[in-house]
């Protein structure tokens, strides 16, 4: 290659000032797999009946149901992949309210949207807040949740 100028960097996130408030954003889809309910409850201790045993008959949810930790996981490495990578510095505040179960093979996706945004004093930062909501393969809100986190600025 012959251009001396650095290759963009793909999967970058979004500095704060490269966002308004409004703006909405969605996530790709990732189907939940048997495996990953598995994986998190093993790596978590959440060894709650409902989640282990696959004959159990007295829960209120039919299927095999993912914690909703899970859900919320899986959507914030969604989220990190593509709109905070390397720009995200903390997240400060998180308020989750379950809406409906989600199951293995149930395939979930979240639309963002920008509800503050407040440069700090100090350092070229902002407190950046959003509300989230969660959907399945059905178009059926499964958790909404509002997020606060602290974004760099763009590099000077």
């Amino acid at each position: 290659m012959t251009d001396s100028r650095p290759a963009p960097l793909l999967g970058h996130g979004y500095y704060w000032q490269d966002l308004q408030v409004g703006q909405r954003f969605r996530t790709f889809r990732r189907t939940v797999t048997e495996t990953d309910i598995v994986n998190f409850i093993s790596v978590t201790g959440m060894l709650e009946t409902i989640f282990i045993d696959a004959t159990y008959e007295h829960g209120a949810i039919r299927g095999r149901p993912a914690p909703g930790a899970l859900t919320y996981g899986l959507i914030e490495g969604l989220i990190m992949q593509g709109m905070v990578q390397g720009t995200g510095l903390a997240l400060l505040e998180v308020h989750k309210k379950m809406l409906a179960p989600v199951v293995a093979g149930d395939t979930v996706w979240a639309e963002i949207e920008v509800t503050g945004i407040r440069p700090t004093s100090q350092h070229n930062r902002a407190v950046v807040s959003s509300a989230i909501e969660v959907r399945n393969q059905h178009d059926q809100a499964v958790m909404a949740y509002t997020a606060t986190r602290m974004l760099a600025g763009r590099p000077a």
